[in-house]
């Protein structure tokens, strides 16, 4: 697997693969390679504004459709949209933000990043032919699930530890996802991945003096954001294990070309990643058409 790079793509023609969070950094990079390799993209982004001119460059593969992760309501309306898709590439995210509230009241990083890929993956899974890829990060190492305050109600706000527990629960949601559709004798497989330390926005939006930090490494030290997107395209394209986590080969994990990596010890609690599942479908309303 190592040097697997864009020309790898196996041939995507007839396949369509919805990106959510497309309109910039990993996703729009993911856009424009699986575009190349002949796949029709669904943008799936907030800002239209931006999405747009990502796809005009692309061509006519791509098309943008408005989703709002951090409102239920805007996510139940794409899935209503959504006639087949082949993969479905749960990217979109927030990192480190001030404390905030999504429209379903929410903590806005564990609604964004979780609920809102729950809700939009429940919602469209009797549609999705092949897979679903939720990508992650390292952060999820030092994350810990809450689900006694998960929205962080009754707790002090600690905007890294917050996005820690949403990149956690991401790798918890893969891997429960996982074993229900084995459970059902389902072809269709999840997996995960991480882009490493990659040049995006995500850094420059925290509100914080360390988003001047993110800046500074993001230039000294970061890999390209097409680096970055080569995990999360392996786990969509290539033949993979069920419930495997992708990332960069190099020291840490920052950086390099994608292998299959660990996770945490924390990421293969069962028992937790059951409750989290009953959790997010109490709060989500969304109730898997999968057996238990």
């Amino acid at each position: 697997m190592s040097g697997w790079d864009i020309p790898d793509i196996p041939d995507q023609s007839g396949r369509r693969v919805i990106i959510t969070g497309a309109n910039s950094g990993l996703g729009a990079a993911a856009a424009r390679a699986l575009a190349g390799a002949g796949a029709e993209v669904i943008l799936a982004c907030r800002n239209l504004e931006k999405a747009a001119p990502v796809a005009a460059a692309i061509g006519e593969r791509a098309q943008v459709r408005k989703l709002d992760l951090a409102d239920l309501a805007s996510v139940r309306e794409f899935a209503d949209s959504v006639d087949r898709v082949d993969v479905l590439m749960n990217n979109a995210g927030v990192m480190a933000i001030p404390h905030q509230r999504t429209a379903d009241d929410f903590e806005m990083q564990f609604g964004t990043n979780h609920l809102g890929h729950f809700a939009l993956t429940g919602l469209l899974l009797d549609r999705i032919s092949d897979r679903v890829v939720t990508v992650s990060s390292w952060a999820h190492r030092f994350g810990r699930v809450n689900l006694g305050d998960p929205n962080w109600q009754r707790r002090r706000y600690d905007r890294w530890l917050a996005y820690g527990q949403s990149k956690l629960a991401n790798l918890l949601f893969t891997a429960e996802l996982q074993r229900r559709l084995a459970t059902t004798g389902s072809e269709k497989i999840a997996v995960a991945a991480h882009p490493g330390f990659a040049t995006t926005e995500l850094g420059h939006h925290t509100e914080a003096p360390i988003g001047s930090v993110v800046a500074l490494l993001d230039r000294l030290i970061a890999q390209s954001a097409e680096m970055g997107a080569l995990p999360q395209l392996y786990a969509a394209t290539a033949p993979v294990e069920p419930a495997a986590y992708y990332g960069p080969e190099g020291i840490g994990g920052l950086r390099g070309f994608p292998i299959r990596c660990s996770s945490s010890k924390a990421a293969h609690d069962v028992h937790k990643a059951r409750q989290l599942w009953e959790l997010s479908e109490k709060l989500t309303g969304i109730t898997y058409p999968l057996g238990h």
